[in-house]
């Protein structure tokens, strides 16, 4: 999916939330909401809310295939423009959809916190999940409950153009040095090594995750909420340091250039490669059906050992507690979780599966294969980064002014802020 940084959950928000969803109380327990069945004859009408713009159509297909299987059911799919904000106002209004898909982002975790979702702990849809995508939802909350079950995990990496890499023998570079040794090999050779999209600010969270979980480790944000760590430090100047070497690599109009524009151009053959997620290749794919891409970790480190792939649950989905229909809701995403619905979606978006024994065959990501294998996987960085803290507009800035130590100065200034407000 499209890597998003939103501004998360206020304090009242917070309260909004805790109000709108009746203090985390179940479907049995709120007498203003009580679980209903349809009458006889009547169809149960069910809104599925998703923030996956670049999914719509597959989710279109499956909500259409779920929908003529059930008679007696309709799911309508709600996919609004920045869905994670509409979400939150949504809650705010009490107005709660009743299957919500989502990214595991800072945004689900404070609301997950709220008791706004059900509770899938004991749920026996678990049993055919990946462990380590639970654990990450667990991780992401700080709790041992599950309040939504993960469906489909994505990875963010160095898309590079194997034609290109061909013509100038080059291979993939396994370490930080071998990926400015190849990138200068482009250089040389005339062409755009990277393709750079500043303009727009999610977009440069994707080299900062891979060299912020794969240098800091991703036990660095918890550290710095208990206040042990500070930003100032030499292990994340080294990625202030790392990021801004990048640059030297990128095209002369990096800071106009956004998402589409980037996906455009490297479908088109202006660079070697491209920093960004495998949610990226069908937007690149429509552009250039041709042509002849893959993907490789992000080298970080001149380690090997740990440069792993970044990888977070891309989608997951959950239930409002305040649904009016929460068995049917359930039985939705059951359908969701067969199989075969699991492999046409990861089919048709190059993800990967959160569910057992439903395997990523496309070409194009097999250079991740073994990191996913041996289990070198590790989350996105910004899942732990308050989204109040607004890291992408930080990261974004830096890169324009390229002042290391205001860059530091301002991320334990803006951090502080927003856990002094809690």
């Amino acid at each position: 999916m499209k890597k998003t940084v939103t501004t998360i959950c206020t304090s009242v928000l917070a309260l909004s939330v805790l109000a709108g969803c009746g203090g985390g109380k179940t479907n049995s327990e709120s007498a203003s909401n009580p679980a209903t069945s349809a009458a006889p004859g009547e169809k149960v009408k069910l809104e599925f809310f998703q923030n996956k713009a670049e999914a719509k159509a597959s989710f279109d297909a499956l909500v259409k295939k779920f929908n003529d299987a059930n008679p007696n059911i309709i799911v309508t799919q709600v996919n609004p423009p920045d869905a994670e904000t509409v979400l939150k106002t949504r809650v705010a209004k009490k107005d709660v959809p009743d299957v919500i898909g989502l990214g595991a982002t800072d945004t689900y975790a404070q609301l997950s916190k709220s008791g706004l979702f059900a509770d899938f702990s004991n749920d026996s849809l678990t049993a055919n999940i990946q462990p380590s995508y639970i654990n990450m939802l667990k991780k992401l909350t700080g709790s041992d409950q599950l309040s939504a079950i993960p469906f489909t995990a994505n990875a963010s990496g160095v898309i590079y153009n194997k034609t290109m890499f061909k013509e100038l023998g080059l291979s993939v570079p396994k370490t930080w040095d071998e990926l400015l040794a190849t990138a200068q090999k482009v250089k040389d050779a005339g062409k755009t090594p990277i393709y750079l999209t500043i303009k727009d600010s999610w977009t440069v969270m994707v080299p900062f995750n891979s060299l912020s979980t794969n240098i800091l480790g991703i036990d660095f944000y918890d550290k710095r909420s208990k206040g042990s760590v500070k930003f100032d430090s030499p292990e994340f100047r080294e990625v202030a340091d790392k990021q801004l070497k990048l640059l030297d690599f990128g095209q002369k109009d990096m800071m106009g250039k956004g998402y589409n524009d980037g996906n455009t151009a490297f479908a088109k053959g202006e660079s070697a490669m491209y920093l960004q997620g495998v949610w990226a290749i069908p937007e690149i794919k429509k552009a250039n059906p041709s042509i002849d891409l893959g993907v490789f970790p992000f080298p970080a480190t001149n380690d090997p050992a740990k440069n792993k792939v970044i990888s977070g649950v891309d989608t997951l989905l959950t239930i409002s507690k305040s649904s009016k229909h929460p068995e049917e809701a359930k039985k939705f995403i059951e359908f969701m979780l067969k199989t075969e619905n699991v492999q046409t979606y990861i089919d048709e978006q190059k993800a990967f599966s959160a569910v057992k024994n439903v395997n990523q065959t496309d070409a194009s990501v097999q250079d991740l294969n073994a990191s996913f294998t041996s289990g070198a996987i590790e989350d996105f960085s910004d899942h732990y980064i308050p989204g109040a803290v607004k890291a992408d507009t930080i990261i974004q800035s830096y890169l324009q002014k390229k002042d290391v130590n205001a860059y530091v100065k301002q991320f334990d200034t803006e951090w502080d802020k927003v856990a002094n407000r809690k």
